[in-house]
C-alpha cells in the first residue's frame, strides 16, 4: 500500500491510521520503519502515538533508544536504532520483552538485520520533495487496510 503526502500532517494523518489498525490488532505488534534522516519517521510516530497513548509528547528517543508511553490501553514502545551497529546490540537491553510487552515501532530498523519480527509492518518513508513524501506500508493482514 503506497500512500503520497505533501505536508507534515498528512503525514501524521497515515500514522493515526495505522495506529487505529494496531490498537484494534492489539498486542504485540511491531512496525519497522526505514526512512533517510528528515524523512518524518517521527512525525509518523507521533500520529501512530496520537491513538496509542494520547496525549504524549513523541520526540526522537536517538539518546535514549526506546521511549516508553503509557497513557493508552497498552504500552506503546518508540525505539530509534540510528546508533546501534546490529541486533546483537540489543541482547542486553531487553529488546525482546519490549516487543512482547505492548506495540512497538524502530526507526532505523534496518540495523535488526534479518532479525525482524515475524509479523512485522513495514513502513519506509521517501523524500520525494521538500515536504512530500512517500508512504509504503507492507505486511498489513488480509483485511487490514489504512
Amino acid at each position: 500500500m503506497e500512500f503520497i503526502t505533501n505536508t507534515p500532517e498528512e503525514t501524521e494523518e497515515i500514522g493515526r491510521r495505522l495506529g487505529i489498525l494496531l490498537a484494534r490488532r492489539g498486542t504485540p505488534s511491531f512496525v519497522a520503519m526505514t526512512g533517510d534522516l528528515g524523512a518524518g519517521k517521527t512525525v509518523f510516530v507521533r500520529g501512530m502515538a496520537s491513538v496509542l497513548s494520547p496525549g504524549s509528547r513523541v520526540k526522537s528517543p536517538t539518546y535514549t533508544i526506546v521511549n516508553e508511553y503509557r497513557r493508552g490501553p497498552v504500552p506503546f514502545f518508540h525505539f530509534d536504532l540510528y546508533r546501534i551497529a546490529d541486533a546483537e546490540e540489543l541482547d542486553g537491553f531487553g529488546f525482546d520483552e519490549y516487543l512482547a510487552r505492548g506495540i512497538s515501532v524502530a526507526e532505523w530498523s534496518e540495523r535488526l538485520g534479518g532479525d525482524l519480527p515475524e509479523e512485522a509492518v513495514r513502513v519506509a518513508i521517501e523524500k520525494t520533495g521538500e515536504a512530500s513524501r512517500r508512504i509504503s506500508v507492507d505486511g498489513l493482514g488480509e483485511g487490514e487496510d489504512l
